[in-house]
């Protein structure tokens, strides 16, 4: 996938100010006050959205907070941002799943795949230097898969999930997640939703 790494809006905290009408560090003692370390990121997410937060800061806010705690996993990194993307296209699942399944039929739509071996523990690599390897493949139904790009300040995850919608119809549904940084996320966000449109001429064909 081609991806450019920019964020939607400056993670500053004049930014967040003019946005949402504190500061980040304004937000931040806002949040130790009710412990929110403690209370979680959906509780954080809810709490700012009922102060008619916008969304994107929303998410901005909670995971900013963390990093500024360096709360990380056990792997050293930060949880991080995730992105969900779907897409309803108009072909069973088994057709869908099949677009994923070479590097002919990847290459029209996720970039030109170098390499593609798509099984447990099978790797792959495009020209657009997204890489990584496929930890669970469960044909017509999921994959999961590291994915990395020398744009990546960490290696990521992408869980990948087919649903039969009946009539000839699948739902798809991405989620990438351990995203370090709002500029990625939101460049990957961009990347996946023309991706999907590109996978979705190519199965409705």
């Amino acid at each position: 996938m081609k991806s450019t790494f920019k964020s939607d809006h400056p993670v500053t905290n004049e930014a967040a100010k003019v946005a949402t009408g504190q500061t980040l560090d304004q937000w931040f003692v806002a949040l130790d006050k009710i412990d929110g370390l403690k209370q979680g990121r959906r509780a954080i997410n809810n709490l700012l959205y009922e102060q008619k937060v916008d969304p994107w800061w929303c998410a901005t806010i909670a995971v900013e907070y963390e990093k500024h705690h360096d709360v990380r996993k056990k792997d050293g990194l930060f949880e991080g941002y995730f992105v969900c993307a779907t897409k309803t296209i108009a072909a069973p699942p088994a057709e869908v799943f099949a677009a994923w399944s070479s590097g002919p039929e990847l290459s029209k739509w996720f970039g030109v795949v170098t390499k593609a071996e798509v099984k447990d523990g099978g790797a792959f690599e495009n020209k657009d230097g997204d890489r990584g390897k496929f930890l669970r493949v469960r044909e017509n139904k999921d994959i999961r898969m590291t994915f990395e790009n020398k744009g990546l300040s960490a290696p990521t995850q992408v869980d990948v999930q087919f649903q039969d919608k009946g009539k000839g119809k699948t739902g798809l549904l991405v989620n990438h997640t351990r995203i370090q940084t709002r500029p990625e996320a939101d460049g990957l966000r961009a990347a996946w939703a023309v991706a999907l449109d590109n996978l979705k001429a190519a199965c409705e064909v």
